[in-house]
């Protein structure tokens, strides 16, 4: 039989995102409405390994919905991905009778969970945090939603100093394996062309095509890239586009950090509230070591087994849609 769950620890790891703090809330007060234990461990999985865990009332969360970042920080520990360190964190864990475990982060957050619930008998539950959306198995994310729309209102001024000086910029937003943003903030704000990591860049089609907007007068242009698309970055992409265009006045702008910030939109913390009461559900029910999304506006449970082999695929029509409305 499966033990009952009556202490939960909740944790955030890997780089934050908008909405984690909602889901904390969440998880804490679903847990504390039905009779259990709550602790926040601080710093991701290097807490855990380190101790350093708190225990979390429903004022601890109190006035955070509307925060970014993380209350309970977050930091990288290369300690949990050995052996040792992640017996360390059970034993932590063991000894304050935490049994069950839930996860707020990445694709490598969701690693760090597989591993660990492999090896001992604390059943985890993943909640995508991430502002990338490159999970497989969930329409959102927490904090896309946020960090597009910061994109958004960044590229829409950028277009108006574009507009006062007849320049072309290249924008370069975040995006190291996956081109979510890019694509949606690029399409939502008029770019003539976007590159992302999922689709190799031809550099001349792209370069032909600022061409004839050239000789049409259109000197007004945006380029959104994704910091890992194929090419090397927004620097270099602007280095073969001054080279290729020397008439046109181009200027780089890279968004960098400000994307991971500010206050959650309304869209990241119903979503976060959303999966971070189900968290807890699941693991009252029984339903353990999976992660926890929303696909066609359902909860739908993935498991993170299955989770971290996995990436969100982008569909060859978004592409399509680019080019058709940058004509």
């Amino acid at each position: 039989m499966k033990q009952k769950v009556t202490k939960i620890g909740v944790l955030t790891s890997g780089g934050d995102s908008p909405g984690m703090n909602a889901a904390i809330r969440a998880v804490v007060r679903t847990g504390i409405y039905n009779g259990m234990e709550m602790y926040g461990i601080m710093r991701g999985y290097s807490g855990m390994v380190e101790n350093d865990i708190v225990k979390l009332e429903s004022r601890s969360v109190a006035n955070i919905i509307q925060r970014g970042g993380t209350v309970l920080k977050t930091a990288r520990s290369k300690e949990f991905f050995t052996p040792e360190g992640r017996q360390k964190a059970y034993n932590n864990l063991k000894k304050l009778g935490i049994n069950g475990l839930v996860v707020i982060g990445g694709d490598g957050s969701f690693r760090g969970a597989q591993i660990f619930s492999n090896e001992f008998d604390i059943p985890v539950i993943g909640l995508p945090g991430t502002i990338d959306k490159d999970i497989a198995g969930t329409d959102f994310t927490i904090g896309f939603d946020t960090a597009v729309n910061t994109a958004v209102e960044a590229i829409d001024k950028i277009r108006d100093t574009a507009d006062a000086h007849d320049r072309l910029f290249v924008i370069e937003v975040m995006g190291r394996d996956a081109g979510y943003i890019a694509l949606h903030s690029g399409i939502a704000t008029g770019a003539e062309n976007i590159l992302i990591p999922e689709k190799k860049t031809d550099v001349e089609q792209m370069v032909a095509g600022l061409q004839e907007k050239e000789k049409r007068k259109k000197l007004v242009n945006l380029v959104v890239v994704a910091e890992g698309d194929g090419v090397g970055g927004g620097e270099e992409v602007a280095k073969i586009i001054k080279e290729k265009l020397p008439n046109q006045e181009v200027r780089l702008c890279i968004l960098g950090h400000i994307q991971r910030g500010g206050a959650p939109t309304c869209i990241d913390r119903v979503i976060a509230s959303r999966m971070g009461y189900h968290a807890v559900e699941c693991l009252m029910e029984g339903r353990y070591n999976v992660f926890v999304g929303i696909v066609n506006n359902r909860m739908c449970y993935t498991p993170i087994d299955e989770a971290v082999k996995k990436k969100q695929k982008i569909n060859d029509e978004w592409m399509k849609i680019v080019k058709i409305l940058s004509s």
